[in-house]
């Protein structure tokens, strides 16, 4: 039977006073003594409790604005003495330290102050040092002292008081791992507003990442992988903080493919009616139009078999005949900012389809990095923000592209930047016609979306592929004209490419000889 250690006296310092009430109930009904500072100790009186301020307790005023209270021996010192330990025993005895049962503490909102555009000196002031410290103090002493940092978790105290009268050292070994963590994660967030927000520094010297677990999930990329949803502290709108409406729990593969979906999606946050769908991270259909469900229909005609068990987003709110459309075909994940009540119904029937609504789609312009690891380390690099215009575009062959096929250039360029490498898209009047993805080559990239074109064609019973008479995008340069000559092949009038290539007189010699127009980006897309 495990041992419940009952609480003789708290120490309650809270920024965030939300639950305070039930607990400091709780805490008096078992007869602890409370120990408060400021607007904790306001608070409790309030509520009708006797406080002792921390004043009293260290023989010290509060001072220097509050920036010194309980940095104190007589607050550190009940905290930190080990009950068992004879020499710290003696020690309280001979500088008349009370011993400290529990610290119940939620530190200065720093990052709320940073998000609300605070000045510096105030940003400042809400960097929590007593806080941190007596975190610190309790969590390292958790076999005799229990640390309370998450209102979330007052309850559970409240139950272990309740039904034993103390807390056992299993249950306050878990609430020290979460001090520790949320140490951690408010020194991270201290040290990246230093670095980048104080300093503009990028890419500073020690990088600390913190995040909540949202969720554990079912698996990971296979079932013999274990997996789960972090969320850091700020976060634009995305995949992350979706609300789930309905279906069946979300995998690790279906969390990372409708990130792939919305993040393309974004680049068409104020574009015409967009439907993206993905398949294993690549796009494997998109399009415009002037309503979503036309969208879904030009976007799944660009390659209806891999569209079978994919992501689709888009970026209008959902309508009925939309949501019944893709209902037509098996869908895992459909990500919306929002969806009409007539879709919801339409998806109702489909009880393992996942509708996630996202309420808002994020600049595509907007700053961030990106992670991977590595062995040994991780890879950092700035989000791949970059987009260009017809402006941007410098024609490098004989013929000019017309102003379709410019609209088409940009079209499939778009898509190609969210395609993994080597990414090949032939796009026409606002949808994509075909898309090679992830080869060791070009050129096979290049086939491989013709294919799938040919193979569209013949499922849908039209003349000739919608490769012909398209403009075609390659995410970085051809190294050979052979690449190019496949786009050739599949009918394509029109290239966009970064340029750059040794052998660009060759692939520009080549464009010329078949007809073709050809503008070079001067940046490309790598994605891997």
């Amino acid at each position: 039977m495990q041992d419940h250690k009952p609480i003789t006296r708290v120490l309650i310092s809270l920024s965030d006073k939300e639950g305070l009430e039930d607990l400091a109930a709780a805490l008096v009904r078992h007869g602890a003594e409370l120990v408060s500072t400021g607007g904790t100790a306001k608070k409790l009186r309030e509520l009708g409790h006797e406080v002792r301020d921390v004043s009293e307790l260290t023989g010290f005023p509060e001072m220097m604005d509050g920036r010194v209270k309980t940095l104190h021996p007589k607050v550190h010192g009940g905290i930190l003495a080990v009950r068992a330990n004879e020499e710290h025993a003696a020690a309280m005895d001979a500088h008349d330290i009370g011993p400290i049962d529990m610290v119940v503490v939620n530190l200065y909102p720093f990052e709320a102050t940073v998000m609300s555009g605070a000045d510096r000196d105030t940003i400042i002031e809400n960097i929590d040092i007593g806080g941190p410290s007596m975190v610190r103090s309790a969590a390292k002493n958790h076999g005799d002292v229990a640390i309370v940092t998450d209102p979330a978790d007052y309850d559970a105290v409240i139950g272990e008081l309740d039904g034993h009268g103390g807390l056992t050292l299993e249950f306050r070994k878990m609430l020290a791992a979460k001090a520790f963590a949320l140490t951690a994660a408010y020194d991270a967030a201290i040290s990246s507003w230093f670095a980048f927000g104080d300093q503009g520094e990028a890419y500073p010297h020690r990088r600390a990442i913190a995040a909540t677990k949202a969720m554990e999930l079912r698996y990971g990329e296979n079932p013999h992988q274990k997996a789960a949803l972090y969320i850091p502290q700020a976060v634009a709108p995305g995949i992350a903080g979706a609300t789930q409406v309905q279906g069946k729990e979300l995998s690790y593969n279906n969390l990372n493919d409708a990130d792939a979906a919305f993040d393309l999606l974004s680049e068409f946050k104020d574009g015409p009616p967009t439907v993206v769908i993905v398949k294993h991270a690549n796009p494997c259909g998109v399009a415009s139009a002037d309503s979503l469900e036309e969208a879904w229909a030009q976007a799944l005609a660009c390659d209806s078999v891999s569209a079978f068990g994919g992501i689709v987003a888009v970026n209008r709110t959902l309508d009925g005949a939309t949501a019944r459309a893709i209902t037509e075909i098996f869908t895992e994940v459909v990500v919306a900012p929002d969806a009409d009540d007539d879709a919801k119904a339409a998806f109702a029937a489909k009880k393992n389809l996942r509708l996630l609504l996202t309420g808002a789609i994020p600049d595509p312009r907007r700053p961030g990095q990106t992670m991977k690891p590595i062995a040994g380390g991780l890879l950092l690099q700035d989000r791949d923000n970059a987009m260009v215009s017809a402006n941007d575009l410098k024609v490098v062959t004989k013929r000019a592209p017309t102003d379709q096929e410019v609209k088409d250039c940009l079209f499939a360029w778009t898509v190609a930047k969210h395609v993994k490498s080597n990414a090949i898209v032939y796009a026409k009047d606002g949808a994509t016609a075909g898309i090679g993805a992830g080869q060791m080559n070009r050129r096979d990239s290049a086939r491989i979306a013709a294919i799938k074109a040919k193979e569209a064609a013949e499922t849908y019973g039209w003349d000739q592929p919608r490769t012909v008479g398209s403009s075609v995008a390659s995410d970085a340069f051809f190294p050979f004209s052979d690449g190019l000559l496949a786009a050739v092949e599949a009918g394509a009038s029109a290239v966009i490419q970064p340029g750059g290539s040794i052998r660009d007189d060759e692939v520009i010699a080549a464009a010329d000889e078949a007809g073709l127009a050809m503008v070079f980006t001067g940046m490309r897309h790598f994605r891997h």
